[in-house]
């Protein structure tokens, strides 16, 4: 159970990460990621730990509840969540409600790719698994997925 424990450690703030730049909702995120972490542990207790594996896990469990819950809209406008304790203080940080706001004119796929980058600490080619695609491919979509959102920033700023 420590060698689960250290795992959890090491990657459920990546994980909460993750959920929430895709999902827009704290909330969701932080449920997701019990969930996640639930399920891998009956599921793969006695295996070898694998990020992407508890990664692929979260973003299927994320499709399950958007299916599940049809009136679920991705960043919807004017989330405004209390977010308690160590949730409120990774928000803070990331200056969330810009980057945020930016991503909800992202698509789902730019949002993707750019929250497993950015918040897994996944290689390009461990991402490439869970994506079902070539490093090269991954490369291209984060370059394209980064400028976008980068101009979005920008927009925003000025706008």
């Amino acid at each position: 159970m420590d060698r689960f424990r250290q795992f959890y450690i090491d990657n459920g703030d990546k994980l909460f990460g993750y959920l929430l730049r895709k999902s827009g909702s704290a909330h969701l995120a932080a449920d997701l990621v019990q969930e996640t972490f639930t399920r891998y542990l009956e599921r793969y207790r006695n295996n070898e730990q694998s990020a992407a594996l508890l990664f692929t896990m979260g973003r299927n469990l994320f499709y399950d509840q958007i299916r599940f819950n049809k009136r679920f809209v991705p960043y919807e406008e004017n989330n405004q969540e209390s977010v308690p304790g160590q949730e409120e203080n990774y928000i803070a940080r990331e200056g969330s409600d810009k980057i945020l706001s930016a991503m909800a004119r992202l698509s789902d796929d730019e949002r993707d790719i750019l929250a497993l980058v950015v918040s897994s600490g996944l290689k390009y080619q461990e991402i490439a698994d869970i994506r079902r695609c070539s490093v090269a491919n991954i490369k291209v979509k984060v370059h394209r997925a980064r400028q976008k959102l980068k101009d979005l920033l920008q927009e925003n700023n000025h706008g």
